[in-house]
C-alpha cells in the first residue's frame, strides 16, 4: 500500500498491517551490569517516541542491517554496537534469547533478543545526533518501583520491560 525508507503498509486480503522495508529486523537486549558487591542493575533506556507522542522507557534496542550495505549484518553485531550508542555499555558476552514478535496481530517486524553481560563503561551513550536517548542504570531490586513512578509521571513503558520483570520474578 505504501514503502517508506524504514516501514512498508501492507494488506492480505482485508487484513491491514505494518513490516519493516527491506527485510530489516531488529536486536533488542537486556543488559545486565554487577557491582562488585554483587547488585545486579539492569541498563534501560528512555527517549520522545513521536508515535506516542511522549516519553518511553526500553531496554536498549535497534535496527539489524538498516544502513546502506548492511544487509547481511547479524543481530548480534547490531546489538552490540546499538547498546554502545545507546548506552555506552560494551558488552563482554552478548547471548542470542531468541527471536520474537512485538505485535503480531499488527506488525510484521522480528526482534532478536540478546542478554548483555560483562558490561564496561566506555562512553556517555545517548544514541546518535537527534535521538537524545537517557540511560538508566537501576538496581534489579529497585525496578519495580522505578517502573512504577516512570508510569506515574505519564510517561510510555515499553512491554519488554514487564517480560522482562517477570522473567526475573521482579
Amino acid at each position: 500500500m505504501w514503502e517508506g525508507r524504514f516501514i512498508t503498509a501492507k494488506k492480505r486480503g482485508r487484513w491491514e498491517y505494518v513490516g519493516r522495508a527491506r527485510g530489516i529486523r531488529a536486536a533488542a537486549i537486556i543488559a545486565l551490569d554487577d557491582d562488585p558487591d554483587g547488585t545486579r542493575h539492569v541498563i534501560l533506556v528512555s527517549q520522545y517516541r513521536v508515535p506516542l507522542g511522549r516519553f518511553s522507557l526500553e531496554i536498549p534496542a535497534g535496527l539489524v542491517g538498516d544502513d546502506a550495505g548492511g544487509e547481511g549484518e547479524e543481530a548480534t553485531t547490531a546489538a552490540a554496537r546499538e547498546l554502545e550508542e545507546e548506552t555506552g555499555y560494551r558488552a563482554g558476552m552478548l547471548e542470542v534469547l531468541g527471536e520474537f514478535y512485538s505485535s503480531p496481530g499488527m506488525v510484521s517486524e522480528c526482534f532478536t533478543l540478546l542478554r548483555a553481560t560483562g558490561l564496561e563503561r566506555v562512553s556517555e551513550g545517548g544514541g546518535t545526533e537527534g535521538e537524545n536517548i537517557t540511560v538508566h542504570r537501576v538496581a534489579l531490586r529497585d525496578l519495580s518501583r522505578f517502573v512504577a513512578e516512570w508510569r506515574r509521571a505519564g510517561h510510555a513503558v515499553d512491554v519488554r520491560i514487564a517480560l522482562f520483570m517477570n522473567f526475573l520474578g521482579v
